[in-house]
């Protein structure tokens, strides 16, 4: 992960659908993500009826969430923005100085995502990874692609790379998976997905338990496929995102909420505005102190380094003549004289001059 350990991290704050189906909200969650100092804000763009049977169920933190009176489709359906809606977002945070993303679950979606607004990348979701059609086409977009990995093996993630790959180097070409696996091999296919996309490690449970993130499967996934690798977090609190800062993500991503007490399928894995704050910060913080990967006296620590340290000094008086030994040697700051690591050097040497206690052996 050290290949892009001098960038800046970019950090989304994840609105989703925690705007419930309101515009109001999702403007002051755009608030939010502003004031806390994130890149961007994403919500989720899709048409119900391409995205969910009507007998889909609801996944079991759905469940404890939203209740089992509705079904997913109705869940999904309440909270759909319309191109209107996602028109006044964009114009909004273009205003306010954040970048907007969102995550298409249809071609629908994406060709309005892409074409209408102009997105300038898009932000796939893990339950997407095995889409094939969603992948191709978003690819064929040209647009740089974000991709989120929870719920996969890593054979799952070279083989939807595969189908990246072909799509950015193979715009009319009719695909299969051999295709695919030849695209991905290829150096023109392995050209463009360094070129064009980074990976999310990602644990698809909301809220996800700790013992089930696995942060260094970042750094498999970057040796496996040489790209830059990010994360997207659903556990509680700001630790692990900022954890992940400290191991080389090159992408955070967190769900964000104005309330965790609101209905709804996300609000409670969701950062409130404070806490989602104090996680910016953290990770910038974390972005400094990483620093340069050579040992050496950082500037802000040089001057200290005469009063930390120690020099040969005289612990009794010493007069001309006398010898040098464990008696009358020893280390003692300040540091400007000659270093201790020189001390059996002196031992038994003859002293050219008077010492008083204390002094530094010159």
């Amino acid at each position: 992960m050290d290949s892009r350990s001098h960038q800046r991290i970019y950090i989304i704050a994840e609105a989703g659908v925690n705007h419930n189906g309101s515009l109001d909200l999702a403007k002051k969650l755009i608030d939010v993500a502003v004031d806390a100092g994130a890149d961007a804000i994403k919500f989720q763009t899709f048409k119900t009826e391409e995205v969910v049977s009507r007998k889909a169920p609801k996944a079991a933190y759905q469940m404890k969430t939203t209740g089992a009176g509705e079904s997913q489709y109705e869940m999904i359906k309440k909270l759909e923005l319309g191109e209107a809606a996602h028109e006044a977002l964009l114009e909004h945070c273009e205003s306010e100085g954040i970048q907007f993303l969102s995550t298409p679950f249809d071609l629908e979606s994406l060709h309005f995502l892409v074409k209408k607004l102009g997105l300038p990348r898009i932000k796939l979701a893990s339950g997407e990874i095995t889409n094939g059609p969603l992948l191709l086409e978003t690819s064929r977009s040209g647009k740089p692609i974000i991709l989120s990995t929870g719920m996969c093996s890593l054979a799952e993630v070279e083989t939807a790379l595969g189908v990246l790959a072909f799509g950015y180097t193979q715009p009319e070409r009719t695909p299969s998976l051999q295709e695919f696996q030849e695209a991905y091999r290829a150096v023109s296919g392995q050209r463009a997905l360094k070129e064009k996309v980074v990976l999310l490690h990602c644990t698809t449970e909301y809220p996800s338990p700790f013992g089930d993130v696995h942060l260094r499967a970042m750094g498999t996934m970057h040796e496996a496929f040489g790209l830059p690798v990010g994360y997207s977090d659903h556990t509680p609190g700001i630790a692990i995102p900022i954890a992940a800062a400290a191991r080389g993500a090159a992408v955070i991503e967190k769900h964000v909420t104005l309330d965790r007490s609101l209905p709804g399928p996300d609000h409670k894995a969701s950062l409130e505005t404070t806490e989602l704050k104090e996680m910016v910060l953290a990770i910038r913080q974390v972005e400094l102190a990483l620093g340069s990967p050579l040992k050496i006296p950082a500037p802000s620590e040089t001057k200290n380094i005469p009063i930390a340290r120690k020099s040969l000094a005289a612990t009794q008086n010493i007069r001309r003549g006398m010898i040098f030994s464990a008696e009358n040697l020893t280390g003692k700051r300040p540091g400007n004289g000659i270093s201790p690591m020189y001390y059996w050097d002196w031992l038994g040497k003859v002293a050219e001059k008077d010492y008083q206690t204390d002094e530094l052996i010159t």
